[in-house]
């Protein structure tokens, strides 16, 4: 049993100021000696990417539909008895508004859900921007949607400090709730976004200075010691290993190299996929599209994750070596997990945003062009091979189409009867626009590492 202090940063809605605040505050508690540990709840790959960049250690994404109950408490507590000691503390960022869970109509999947599991306190942030008297109902009705909603605090994002005071009476004495700060305006640390949410941490100018800025200002804003007596109120949680992990856990077999891309252009990967191949016996060899003229040495397999090809399609389709050396490892039937921006780079070309063409690696016989827009197939799924029956979740979220999305598996939305085919199979390929999540069927990715296994022998 593992007592981690933890709370969670909340939000009524997307754009209220979450990621801004949150790595600010993971900012000031390091500096304060605190051990950090960053989570995401939700299967956003961009934030974590701030948490990672601010604290030097992988941030991790929890959530509630790739991963039943008791795999999300045994992932969070396996993750922060890595990093134990007396200074070690958990922060959670929260996705899109606190309730909003599957299919638009549920909580589950949602912030809330994630901190019911979890036993988490947390804080809601409230953008008070254009309003005064009115931030008490608002809260109001946050604090009693549901039973037990386990906020337990806010902070007051954009709120002026002559307004504060105001505030924070207003809220304490009508609805007894901890208003532990607030953050002023400071409109040159906001954080740009684009098509497919933020830009990448390593993309923003002075990205560094802006979150020491944000700290140094909320430690003249906040109250630590209520903080702190949040997240140290956090109850103990009682974990163990799921039953069908022990194929991972008791791993003894020689360690084999996949590589794995990863440069501006490939990088959405879920930390703990990386943390199940690694304890599969996967040694994990960084390479970049962009930037290498071939595949790294002694391989075994290959994954493409997602990212942004689209804006890099130049530079990877001027760079002939790599992609043929990406061909060959295909056609020599080398395993391939391609995910989103991965299936892109393997089609024979793509358009990118202003509408010129790029030759891509052409494993996958089709062409790939900007929609404008968010395509249909978004979403969490539950993927099914149609060959062999496995299901593993995932999530699909691109502003690209695909003259061929593959038709090897099939796609179910959550409390929909919506599905499509999808992905495309052949030999050791693998290859489509959903992004898998290996902890929700550890066989998938038992399975995958055996073919490399077997590939090598060959």
């Amino acid at each position: 049993m593992n007592k981690s202090p933890r709370f969670m940063i909340a939000a009524p809605s997307s754009g209220s100021g979450k990621t801004m605040l949150t790595c600010g505050l993971m900012r000031l508690l390091q500096k304060k000696g605190y051990e950090v540990q960053g989570f995401k709840c939700g299967p956003d790959y961009i934030d974590p990417m701030f948490h990672t960049r601010v604290l030097g250690i992988p941030s991790v994404n929890l959530d509630s539909f790739f991963a039943e109950d008791e795999v999300l408490r045994y992932l969070f507590d396996r993750r922060m008895q890595q990093r134990y000691s007396e200074m070690s503390i958990a922060v959670l960022e929260g996705v899109m508004g606190y309730y909003d869970g599957l299919a638009g109509r549920s909580i589950k999947g949602s912030t809330c859900d994630i901190a019911k599991i979890t036993d988490t306190p947390v804080i809601l942030c409230i953008d008070t921007k254009g309003m005064s008297l009115s931030v008490v109902p608002y809260v109001k009705g946050f604090l009693e949607y549901i039973p037990d909603s386990h906020i337990q605090g806010v902070i007051l994002n954009r709120c002026s400090k002559g307004m504060y005071p105001i505030l924070k009476e207003l809220l304490e004495t009508q609805l007894n709730i901890a208003v532990i700060g607030y953050m002023p305006v400071l409109e040159d640390c906001e954080l740009p976004s684009r098509h497919l949410g933020l830009y990448l941490p390593q993309e923003i100018q002075d990205f560094q200075q802006k979150v020491e800025r944000i700290a140094d200002t909320l430690a003249d804003t906040l109250d630590m010691e209520c903080l702190l007596g949040l997240a140290k109120s956090a109850p103990a949680l009682e974990t163990k290993a799921p039953d069908n992990w022990s194929g991972i856990l008791q791993q003894t077999e020689l360690v084999i190299r996949i590589a794995i891309a990863w440069d501006n252009a490939f990088c959405f990967y879920y930390q703990d996929n990386l943390d199940i191949l690694e304890s599969l016996g996967v040694e994990l060899v960084p390479f970049s599209p962009i930037e290498d003229s071939k595949l790294p040495e002694n391989i075994c397999g290959l994954l493409l994750g997602g990212g942004y090809p689209e804006n890099y399609a130049k530079e990877l389709s001027c760079n002939a070596s790599m992609r043929q050396s990406v061909a060959r490892a295909i056609q020599e039937n080398m395993p391939c997990l391609a995910e989103c921006g991965g299936f892109l780079y393997l089609h024979d070309a793509i358009t990118d945003i202003d509408g010129e063409e790029w030759a891509m690696v052409s494993a996958v016989h089709a062409t790939a062009a900007y929609q404008g827009k968010l395509q249909p197939r978004f979403g969490y799924i539950t993927l099914e091979d149609g060959q062999t029956g496995m299901q593993i979740r995932g999530h699909e979220f691109h502003y690209y189409d695909s003259t061929d999305y593959g038709q090897e598996w099939t796609a179910r939305k959550p409390l929909s009867s919506r599905h499509w085919s999808c992905m495309h199979k052949k030999g050791n390929l693998l290859a489509g626009f959903p992004h898998l999540y290996y902890a929700s069927n550890t066989e998938f990715a038992v399975e995958w590492v055996q073919r490399c296994r077997q590939w090598r022998k060959e």
